[in-house]
């Protein structure tokens, strides 16, 4: 594409402040990260928290960018080089991608989905359903990301990754065929001051909760809603449709966000437009009654707890009014949804206790986890976690106060530090633990691999050791950069070396 075509295309949507060198220069893709670049890409100079990425504009035309997006004047202006000077060059990105890219969103039913919990789970289980009915569609989580030839894991480390690849991400889905695309819409990417997700023509919005979280970020609990409310306010008003958790306090500020219709799931109201009660644990999972318009009977999921209830009946509801059809016609594929990996899943120990992995690591995903883990352990429930370092420092206590008041045994250790100190974020957590004793049944081990041991040397007969807040991340981030990491695997490797695997 060349650079006058995409200048012209862009008018209105990017304001251009200035243009240095030849607009007839070709470009062949899109990077913010000179690691990236190939010959004749885009570079973007993002202004970060850590770094300028002015300061690496000479490396990126090294490794080939013939244009250059930049906020600011530069001393020096390479003569085989096109400049592109604009306001932002981070919230310019997204514009920018979708029209290098040929507007893929437009081609695609978009569903994003939002909230502080049960984004990741509920991505996954729509996607299921989608292919179960025929529909081939592609989606984009913090676990995974699918665009039509098989599930990758999201290497991108972020849940919602940047726009350049977002837009990449959904022109694959359109070459492969796909019709939809489901996609994990976090408040970073819904933020104006990132705009990860901007320029994407969503037909479907879902809201999950609201909880504590990314505080560090947002400063205020009133922006973090508004920012995930952003969503709602880019689904398209003719034939789109938002679903919101009719259980959610702030259900009304979300639906008066949208410009489209709303519909409601619950398992407390049966005015929601799908609901469920009857709720039973079985050995698998949950056993309910979904009642609805057009359908009121039994539903079985192989997928533990009442919020697992919850992301079902979000993932239904919204199936059903994308394809038209009867809720019911969903029923028969719910027994076939599996878990997302890093959620939920349970290690094979061979021994008399068990072993959970879970991504938990908000307020709001503690009161959902941990009375559900509690009614289901016989013995002891003995919980390993942390905090992340440089994030949301006011929800530790909450964490360390929600966890006391149902586990038997508390380990503290590492999830992120960064560049926090690792023993501090521990401290902080400690505060909330109010009803346990350090050394008896609280514990701070900063090596998690160490408190991992800890944990699988004290279980005994019908206890459950829970792992939380790493789950399907692959890797700790320190001072120095990320250290690898599989929590499954190193599980699997504490119990092997303490002699119960």
């Amino acid at each position: 594409m060349n650079v006058d075509k995409m200048v012209e295309a862009l008018q209105g949507a990017v304001t251009f402040l200035g243009i240095t060198g030849s607009i007839q220069r070709e470009v062949t893709g899109l990077a913010y990260d000179t690691r990236d670049v190939k010959d004749g890409y885009a570079f973007f100079a993002l202004k970060g928290i850590h770094t300028d990425g002015h300061r690496f504009i000479t490396d990126a035309i090294k490794h080939g960018a013939s244009v250059v997006f930049h906020s600011e004047d530069l001393d020096y202006y390479n003569t085989g080089t096109t400049y592109l000077k604009v306001s932002n060059t981070r919230t310019c990105m997204a514009p920018v991608s979708a029209c290098f890219y040929g507007y893929p969103s437009e081609k695609l039913t978009c569903i994003g989905v939002t909230g502080t919990d049960g984004k990741s789970t509920t991505v996954s289980l729509l996607h299921q359903l989608l292919s179960l009915s025929g529909i081939k569609a592609g989606f984009i989580s913090t676990v995974q990301f699918d665009t039509g030839d098989g599930a990758q894991k999201n290497h991108y480390r972020q849940s919602t990754p940047e726009a350049t690849e977002i837009h990449k991400i959904l022109c694959e889905m359109v070459e492969n065929g796909c019709t939809h695309a489901v996609i994990e819409a976090t408040s970073h990417g819904l933020s104006p001051l990132n705009n990860r997700l901007g320029s994407i023509d969503f037909t479907a919005g879902i809201l999950t909760n609201i909880s504590h979280e990314h505080l560090e970020f947002h400063k205020t609990l009133e922006r973090y809603v508004d920012d995930k409310a952003n969503l709602f306010r880019r689904i398209k008003a003719e034939n789109g449709f938002g679903v919101i958790n009719g259980d959610e306090p702030r259900r009304a500020y979300f639906a008066s966000a949208s410009a489209a219709p709303v519909v409601y799931y619950s398992t407390k109201d049966r005015n929601a437009d799908i609901f469920a009660d009857a709720i039973t644990e079985t050995p698998a999972g949950e056993s309910f009654t979904i009642h609805a318009e057009d359908f009121s009977g039994e539903a079985d999921i192989n997928l533990p707890g009442i919020f697992n209830v919850e992301n079902t009946l979000a993932a239904v509801l919204t199936v059903s009014r994308l394809t038209g059809k009867s809720v019911k016609f969903c029923i028969p594929f719910l027994p076939q949804l599996q878990p997302v990996a890093g959620r939920m899943n349970f290690i094979k120990t061979g021994k008399d206790f068990r072993v959970l992995v879970d991504y938990a690591h908000t307020p709001g995903a503690y009161l959902k986890l941990f009375p559900i883990l509690r009614k289901r352990t016989e013995g002891r429930l003995i919980a390993v976690f942390g905090s992340a370092g440089e994030r949301d420092t006011e929800k530790r206590q909450v964490q360390g106060e929600i966890a006391s008041r149902y586990a038997d045994i508390i380990i503290l250790t590492d999830e992120d530090p960064r560049g926090e100190n690792p023993q501090r974020i521990l401290e902080d957590i400690k505060e909330g633990c109010r009803q346990k004793t350090e050394g008896k049944d609280l514990f701070l081990v900063q090596d998690r691999r160490e408190a991992i041991k800890a944990a699988i040397r004290t279980a005994g007969k019908g206890d459950l050791v829970v792992l939380l807040g790493k789950g399907h991340e692959s890797s700790i981030i320190y001072s120095n950069g990320p250290s690898p990491w599989d929590e499954k695997a190193e599980a699997e490797k504490a119990l092997a070396e303490t002699g119960v695997y």
